[in-house]
């Protein structure tokens, strides 16, 4: 793994997770996207989605993955968020990004974000960053696009039958790729 000396940015402190965050980042992850702690934030999926978001051993492998970064973000010594970067050649893929309830639409995403890709152009020269969202999460696809992130048209089928991922409520979901030009 590359690993990147500890961030200070705006009162966050930004930091490669350990093994030892696992269970913190699984608990940050699922308050921010599942069950009713999450709808006192804006990015809940509770109302297409049931079950988990992420499990122990999925955040375990993009810990000890190679290359991938789990980023903690931390306010005060607590963990407040988390996002993932991947190394996938000329770009670099965010995903697991979560804020906890308690501090979201405060602005704290638009620095992560903007720290996320600042780390990938650095560490790994990414030109571009790149992500997937469930295509009906309009408002979560608006946020990304005032940010400079680009919808693609290009979709994944959602793993429909794998509870790792949740329990649909509806038939229509797929992941949309975004892009945004690293410069």
């Amino acid at each position: 793994m590359d690993t990147a000396a500890t961030t200070a940015v705006g009162g966050l402190t930004f930091r490669d997770a350990t093994e030892a965050d696992v269970d913190t980042l699984v608990a940050l992850i699922e308050s921010a996207y599942r069950g009713d702690s999450s709808r006192s934030g804006w990015t809940t999926e509770a109302d297409i989605l049931e079950g988990q978001r992420t499990d122990p051993e999925g955040v375990l492998e993009v810990v000890k993955s190679p290359d991938s970064r789990l980023l903690t973000v931390e306010r005060d010594g607590t963990v407040v968020a988390c996002c993932q970067l991947e190394h996938r050649g000329t770009h670099a893929y965010f995903g697991m990004f979560a804020v906890s309830p308690a501090f979201q639409g405060a602005g704290l995403g638009k620095v992560i974000i903007t720290e996320a890709e600042r780390q990938a152009r650095a560490t790994w020269g990414a030109t571009e960053m790149h992500m997937t969202v469930i295509s009906v999460r309009d408002d979560l696809i608006a946020w990304y696009e005032r940010r400079g992130y680009r919808r693609t048209g290009r979709m994944t089928p959602f793993p429909y039958g794998d509870e790792r991922f949740g329990i649909p409520q509806r038939d229509d979901l797929q992941f949309e790729l975004l892009v945004k030009e690293l410069v």
